[in-house]
């Protein structure tokens, strides 16, 4: 049985580049193009972990991360997020992990990064221990 792995970004190019890296590893990649439906989402499915990306169209990253937080649905407090984002600005790091992320990774998208911080989280269903 795979984990379950949200990524919440509206890029189709980087949506493909990371669906196919984690399927690659055993994990099921549930896709949200924005941050509203990403939100519904994670409150409606039962999620192991979150890639947020911080730029969208309709609510930035930052505000999914706080309702993501608030959830009604008790688990998503504790549900790791990682913050994945282009923005490289001073501060921007400490934002992310200010409005709940867990982890911080900038873009572009490095595959053997991207495994080991999703693996720090939630082990590889491929992995033989």
């Amino acid at each position: 049985m795979g984990s379950t792995i949200l990524y919440i970004e509206d890029n189709p190019d980087n949506m493909m580049l990371v669906k196919r890296a984690l399927e690659a590893r055993g994990y099921k990649l549930l896709q949200a193009l924005n941050g509203v439906t990403g939100v519904a989402a994670a409150e409606r499915e039962n999620v192991d972990l979150i890639l947020l990306d911080i730029n969208l169209p309709d609510i930035d990253g930052y505000e999914v991360a706080r309702r993501i937080r608030n959830s009604h649905k008790h688990t998503l407090a504790y549900t790791p997020i990682i913050a994945v984002t282009a923005n490289a600005l001073k501060g921007d790091a400490e934002k992310a992990l200010s409005a709940g992320c867990d982890v911080y990774m900038s873009k572009p998208i490095n595959i053997r990064e991207l495994w080991a911080r999703v693996e720090a989280f939630v082990p590889s269903p491929n992995k033989q221990g």
